[in-house]
């Protein structure tokens, strides 16, 4: 009887912790979420880190006599630009507010469901809130592309700086491919690294098929629809070769909206040459009027500060709760695992 008194109290122990973590946890969650806002915007100065590191360098290479004769001629040139910007400021109009342009900068690292255009979709409002036709946007894009509702709204954002008469430069580094390139498309400039991957220009769609295997061990699968086409393939399913030929005209039906969108922003360019899902490096691509030009964004941002262009980098950051965050962390693993595999079937990809 005492074991069972013990034991019980025990229990009692545990279960009165566990409400009370369960109690701490929802508080903490409740007073985070008070106040509405689920995320900020970080801005970065690139101008005054690329200056940070070229006088950090400075240190190391020139005695105190060239530094300090450096340091005087910048004094003098700084002088003669503030008063050159003095000048052309009186030829304004008092009541207009003058500010110099900007280069804003995105950076967007696409997975296969594009989730991340939540925070792109804050990025581009909130540049569009100041921006003006005197501004330019880089947007740093990085994808092997991946749904085709995500992407298509992922690009749709872009397209909103063009929209206002902003001019859009996007960079492509590593790889814009199909929905990617879809993003990328939608520039005024599109700039890519000589060895960037470019174009994939194509639609696909692949599930296993596991009826057979149904079939062998005795077990039955059933599927109920309404509307003769709700369901085409089917991973357990016996595939008929009508499902197969209008899911063939769906995925060539998206390839079709697919080549129109690139023609309604690059119209220069022979869409049925490249449309055929191949990819292309950043030099082949120049050659193909895929992209404008061979450069890489470390270079495209430097070559702007050192015309004394203000660079200010804007990213929206997502305030996320353990529950949020372990999700994304799912997330991720379904990324490598679930969605290369299940979505591929249900859901075509670009």
């Amino acid at each position: 009887m005492d074991f069972i008194a013990d034991y019980g109290l025990f229990l009692a122990k545990v279960v009165t912790f566990l409400l009370a973590a369960f109690v701490l946890v929802a508080l903490v969650r409740a007073a985070s979420d008070k106040g509405g806002q689920k995320g900020s915007l970080k801005l970065t100065d690139l101008t005054e880190r690329f200056k940070n590191y070229r006088q950090s360098l400075e240190q190391h290479l020139y005695n105190d006599s060239a530094l300090k004769a450096r340091e005087k001629d910048e004094k003098k040139a700084k002088k003669k630009e503030e008063k050159a910007q003095k000048a052309a400021a009186k030829k304004q109009s008092e009541s207009s507010a003058q500010r110099d342009p900007q280069l804003f900068v995105i950076h967007f690292k696409g997975s296969i469901d594009a989730r991340e255009v939540e925070a792109l979709r804050e990025e581009v409002t909130a540049i569009l809130s100041v921006a003006t036709e005197q501004d330019e946007v880089l947007v740093n894009v990085e994808s092997g592309g991946g749904m085709v509702h995500g992407y298509g709204l992922a690009a749709s954002q872009l397209a909103r700086f063009r929209q206002a008469g902003v001019p859009l430069t996007v960079a492509v580094d590593k790889v814009a491919a199909s929905g990617g390139y879809m993003m990328a498309c939608v520039a005024d400039k599109l700039i890519a690294a000589p060895f960037a991957i470019i174009g994939s220009i194509g639609v696909i769609a692949q599930l296993p098929n596991f009826n057979k295997l149904l079939k062998k061990n005795d077990i039955e699968f059933e599927q109920l629809t309404a509307g003769e086409f709700k369901r085409t393939l089917t991973m357990f399913g016996e595939n008929t070769d009508k499902a197969r030929e209008k899911f063939k005209t769906e995925l060539e039906e998206t390839h079709g909206l697919f080549k129109a969108f690139i023609s309604e922003y690059r119209p220069s360019l022979n869409v049925d040459k490249v449309a055929t899902g191949e990819h292309w490096f950043g030099n082949q691509a120049l050659d193909l009027g895929l992209i404008d030009q061979v450069c890489t964004s470390d270079e495209y941002l430097f070559q702007a500060a050192n015309n004394e262009r203000k660079v200010l980098s804007v990213s929206y950051h997502q305030r996320k709760n353990i529950a949020e965050k372990l999700a994304g962390a799912s997330a991720e693993v379904a990324d490598r695992v679930l969605l290369k595999w299940i979505s591929r079937g249900q859901r075509p990809l670009v």
